[in-house]
């Protein structure tokens, strides 16, 4: 930027880095769905709260952090899969709660194919990134079509597959997020996320 006079003024970005919320938001959140997923415990309001609030809400001000730093990717990243988990959850409240009619298996499997492929194109931009979100990426590509193959196969199986795959999705982006605070706190890689493409 430049003053009046012609010289240049540079800008420093003083702001925090917000990805490890966001992921940590995605990931804890991925990881109780999924240990649902694979048969452990019921569905209930401890997953319902976090796909609200941790899942959802935290991700979605992690966006709009990352709109400020003009990071595109992240913002549309960290914004969509915010309101992805607050979807979720007003669609599997919505039927429970009588206020419209609860859609079939079947139709969820085109909800999950569709995050799915939006998932795919991200990992995509992730080839430019670090080895830790291609990893995140990917096995969020493929958690969401094994999500869709059990609502359209309705295979116990299937699901209990995608649940144990989710966990490990959901492992990765935590340990992505980790790695970035515990990296940014003692000034050196302790965690390496693997290197950034130029």
């Amino acid at each position: 930027m430049a003053d009046q006079l012609g010289s240049t003024i540079s800008i420093k970005d003083t702001t925090a880095n917000p990805a490890p919320l966001g992921l940590l938001g995605f990931g804890l959140t991925t990881i109780l769905l999924n240990i649902h997923n694979a048969g452990f415990f019921d569905l209930g309001p401890m997953v319902l709260g976090m796909g609200i609030f941790y899942g959802g809400a935290a991700q979605v001000i992690a966006g709009i952090m990352e709109w400020k730093k003009n990071n595109t990717f992240g913002t549309t990243a960290f914004c969509s899969y915010g309101l992805f988990w607050l979807s979720l959850v007003a669609l599997l409240l919505i039927g429970k709660w009588g206020w419209y009619k609860a859609d079939p298996a079947e139709y969820m499997g085109w909800y999950f194919l569709l995050w799915g492929i939006f998932t795919g194109c991200m990992y995509i931009g992730t080839l430019k990134l670090n080895r830790a979100l291609q990893v995140v990426f990917f096995t969020l590509t493929v958690l969401f079509l094994l999500l869709a193959i059990r609502d359209w196969t309705g295979s116990e199986m299937v699901g209990k597959i995608a649940g144990w795959e989710g966990i490990f999705t959901g492992a990765s982006a935590v340990y992505a997020a980790i790695a970035q605070v515990l990296n940014e706190v003692y000034g050196r890689v302790l965690l390496p996320i693997g290197p950034v493409k130029k």
